[in-house]
């Protein structure tokens, strides 16, 4: 099937053998819908940039399609950015994911540690060694980063990200799309005319993901928390309720001009497969 809106996939390094093992499953079961790219991330402070490596090659290896993997500035230093960015090159990659990276729990503020303080930094960077030679997606937060000290600070954050050179950026999880709407409203005054991409998680638990959205800031409407509490002993009940919830926003978010959806898979292919298959219509008419 030929869709309009782009969608893609996050995966990121397994961490024990038997997640190695149900990796190149889940690649092949997502891979059969063509998405336009996976994205691959990496550990808190940069710490598993090998394992980046090894599963994008798997990626690469296994289906022939476009990886993305992430960077960041935690930890980093032009040195070892600079090499990453050449074995990337090498190895054939043509996109890159510019983030600022999760912060130490100790972090005193929202400057990283190491030679790149922000994401914006680590985009100037790329294009001044490597020119146009990679695709620069960078990170939008239509509901505020959780460490910005205001939404004006952070919407300003973002501008220079895309001063900087990002070709385009994908957003953070959300369950409001009138965040979305007034973030892109917000961009268009401002004259920032990249793509910018909804990121999408399913809902597949209630204990996950109310930590996911603690975790970044991201808000879970009272009415949905409600109801996930309600159904959490009821798995089947639970899936199909927020299969109906995630399904409505994608639509919502297509409807009203999102160039595409970046879903978050967490390496499990059913969830999202079932999202998209819902969704292949409205993909198709977007």
């Amino acid at each position: 099937m030929s869709t309009h809106a782009s969608f893609s996939f996050e995966l990121f390094p397994p961490r024990t053998p038997e997640a190695a093992a149900k990796l190149p499953t889940v690649i092949e079961q997502l891979a059969a819908v063509r998405p336009s790219f996976f994205s691959i991330t990496h550990g808190a402070g940069g710490s598993d940039q090998d394992g980046t490596y090894e599963t994008l090659t798997t990626v690469v290896r296994q289906t022939g399609i476009e990886v993305a993997p992430h960077l960041t500035c935690v930890g980093s230093t032009r040195a070892r950015v600079g090499e990453l960015l050449d074995r990337y090159r090498a190895a054939g990659v043509k996109r890159i994911v510019a983030l600022r990276g999760d912060l130490p729990a100790t972090a005193m503020s929202s400057s990283a540690p190491g030679e790149f303080h922000y994401a914006n930094e680590l985009v100037s960077f790329i294009r001044e060694t490597h020119g146009n030679a990679f695709t620069i997606e960078v990170a939008a937060y239509p509901e505020v980063h959780p460490q910005a000290p205001s939404a004006g600070v952070d919407f300003e954050n973002f501008c220079r990200k895309v001063e900087a050179g990002a070709d385009g950026a994908v957003t953070q999880l959300f369950y409001n799309a009138d965040a979305y709407c007034d973030f892109m409203e917000r961009c268009a005054k401002a004259g920032i005319t990249i793509p910018i991409v909804p990121g999408i998680m399913p809902i597949t638990g209630f204990a996950n993901i109310v930590r996911f959205c603690a975790g970044c800031g991201a808000d879970l409407p009272r009415w949905i928390r409600l109801r996930l509490e309600e159904l959490q002993d009821d798995k089947p009940a639970l899936l199909a309720f927020g299969l109906d919830v995630v399904a409505r926003l994608c639509e919502t978010l297509l409807r009203n001009g999102a160039p595409g959806l970046h879903f978050y898979t967490i390496n499990q292919a059913g969830p999202t497969l079932r999202l998209w298959e819902r969704l292949a219509p409205a993909m198709a008419r977007a």
